[in-house]
């Protein structure tokens, strides 16, 4: 028993009960002998659900055509990828290069949602064995692995693997048991980290009720073009089918965990509200509880490319990500504004109002208020510079009027840029009518799931004054003076929308007399770079508990230490409230 040993890969379950361990022979000389670690036969599946653009994306393989559906994609063939994410920064300049020259016609023809569906084939990143356990690639993508963007999910896939199926080892020459290091580190993590001053502690005695399960980890992704609730139900079989899959192997397997990133939060809680009892719990990271204004300003002026928290390097990376993403309203609009995922992603009805306004400052008379003691809906300060507009409002509440008017110089949705590729002039209304209908599908669906979470809820949010976000979205103008016509709120409002710039900047003209040029205002909110505080703790009060955390960017906030040690803690305690 004196010779060392090597863990064996993780066995594979028998339809018996049993479990088959893989291994292979080798020469008498090779005196290292296989370490094959057989689970616990009580199943707890850890689904790691990604945000928006984090699932991989093909074309249809057999796509339906018929008088009423066409689900040919025009610019991929059957079964062709439309979407998978680079990965690293060579791969990521490489893929800016290249998305740099697609036009809006273009994308358009790609990021067509009814034509596409999940790509399981996606690249799947394997980390260093930890502690010797390894996991294969064909148990990885068996798993889903291979659907989501390895860079974002890679490490929090890996490290939940690893880390939750090793607790307790046995030391041979001690004679004792002894816990892992990693969870060492999770009983160690100073709460602070999470946003709090305090923490129940994590003992021993928790871990040990930990060990008795088993936590295959999977990944299931969905359509992120598609709406939330529709992409709910293929989560909703993939778990169904997972459980099946383990309880007919003579397993115990009752429910499932659920990991969420961002718009997977969305789509996480449509699913457990239809089957809240094959959920045992639920971990929401960065999710846009009430939505984010950052969606409004990427499809009126493009995906931004700075940050006033950005320094030079950042920035560069900024402009190639939004090269990928389209850097202009021509390239967004044309991809978002008839996809209601996408459009799900806005201020909902719930997120803290008013949010868009519209300023013009001047030289003369008093400067604009200050953020929170701003003018109604239409008021005019009676100087010839201040804040003027402010939207929703009482008297119009709802945001999806906002964001169905398609005339106002400030509206969100230009319809002449909608549809470069023609897809929908088969429409009586043409593209107008597309957008009303994913406009009226994304309502329906923020109204429907309202503010439900399932009982067993955990969420943590960005709350970092370094990782600014959009709380607010302002359009600001300069009016020179003595200009021949002053800006009111009324002539502000009725002004008529000239033109953009390739900034995304508007022109509008003031009562036939007078041109102002509005910008967006930088981001002015703590956040994650992408959703606001303001939204991101929206469940507050409606959950067990919200965690304020910081350090990190909203696409990899999973890849965090401090919010991986976070996440383990979290199952173990969901696993404490299973029978």
């Amino acid at each position: 028993m004196s010779e060392p040993t090597r863990p064996l890969p993780p066995p594979t379950p028998l339809p018996n009960g049993g479990w088959a361990l893989h291994s292979f022979t080798s020469s008498k000389e090779h005196k290292v002998r296989g370490l094959g670690l057989v689970p616990p036969n009580h199943i707890v599946p850890v689904i790691v659900v990604p945000g928006i653009m984090g699932t991989n994306l093909r074309a249809r393989r057999t796509p339906r055509l018929s008088r009423k559906v066409d689900e040919r994609n025009a610019a991929a063939a059957p079964g062709g990828p439309v979407w998978r994410p680079p990965n690293g920064i060579q791969e990521g300049y490489r893929e800016a290069l290249m998305w740099e020259k697609r036009s809006a016609a273009e994308r358009q023809k790609l990021f067509d949602g009814p034509t596409l569906e999940v790509d399981e084939g996606g690249p799947v990143q394997l980390q260093d064995a930890v502690d010797g356990f390894v996991l294969s690639e064909s148990h990885a993508r068996e798993r889903g692995w291979g659907e989501v963007h390895a860079d974002s999910y890679g490490v929090l896939l890996h490290a939940l693997e690893m880390r939750l199926n090793q607790t307790f080892g046995f030391d041979d020459i001690g004679k004792k048991r002894f816990l892992f290091q990693h969870w060492k580190d999770v009983m160690a993590c100073e709460p602070r980290k999470w946003g709090l001053r305090e923490f129940e502690s994590l003992t021993e005695a928790h871990l040990q009720k930990h060990a008795q399960h088993y936590f295959p980890v999977y990944a299931v992704g969905y359509n992120w073009l598609e709406d939330c609730g529709q992409s709910s139900q293929r989560l909703e079989q993939r778990i169904r089918e997972i459980i099946a899959f383990w309880t007919g192997t003579k397993r115990r397997c009752d429910q499932v965990i659920l990991v969420t990133h961002s718009m997977g939060g969305l789509v996480a809680r449509a699913c457990a509200r239809r089957i809240p009892d094959k959920i045992a719990g639920v971990i929401h990271g960065v999710m846009p509880a009430f939505g984010a204004p950052a969606a409004y300003r990427r499809m009126a002026c493009g995906t931004e490319t700075t940050s006033p928290d950005n320094g030079p390097l950042d920035d560069i990376a900024a402009s190639k990500l939004a090269l990928i993403l389209g850097e202009t309203t021509e390239k967004t609009t044309a991809v978002l504004a008839t996809s209601p995922g996408a459009l799900e992603l806005l201020p909902n009805h719930l997120y803290p109002g008013p949010w868009l306004h519209v300023r013009v400052s001047t030289s003369l008379g008093k400067p604009p208020p200050a953020t929170g003691t701003m003018t109604a809906v239409g008021a005019d300060d009676g100087q010839p510079g201040g804040d003027y507009l402010h939207f929703p409002s009482a008297t119009s509440p709802n945001p999806y009027d906002l964001y169905r008017d398609m005339n106002s110089w400030y509206r969100l949705i230009n319809p002449a840029l909608a549809d470069p590729a023609g897809r929908h002039a088969k429409y009586r209304n043409g593209v107008k009518e597309a957008i009303r209908t994913a406009l009226d599908t994304a309502e329906n669906f923020h109204r429907s799931l309202g503010d439900f979470y399932h009982p067993n809820t955990y969420v943590f949010y960005g709350d970092d004054q370094r990782k600014r976000s959009y709380g607010q979205v302002r359009w600001v103008a300069r009016q020179q003076a003595g200009s021949p016509t002053a800006a009111t709120g009324a002539n502000v409002a009725a002004a008529r929308f000239i033109g953009h710039t390739a900034l995304g900047q508007r022109r509008v003209r003031l009562e036939e007399k007078a041109d102002l040029l509005f910008d967006i205002e930088e981001q002015d909110a703590r956040g994650d770079g992408t959703v606001p505080r303001q939204s991101g703790s929206g469940p507050s009060g409606k959950v067990k508990q919200v965690f304020a955390t910081r350090g990190y960017d909203h696409q990899a906030s999973y890849k965090h230490p401090d919010t991986l040690l976070l996440t383990l803690r979290l199952i173990v305690k969901i696993v404490q409230e299973m029978p």
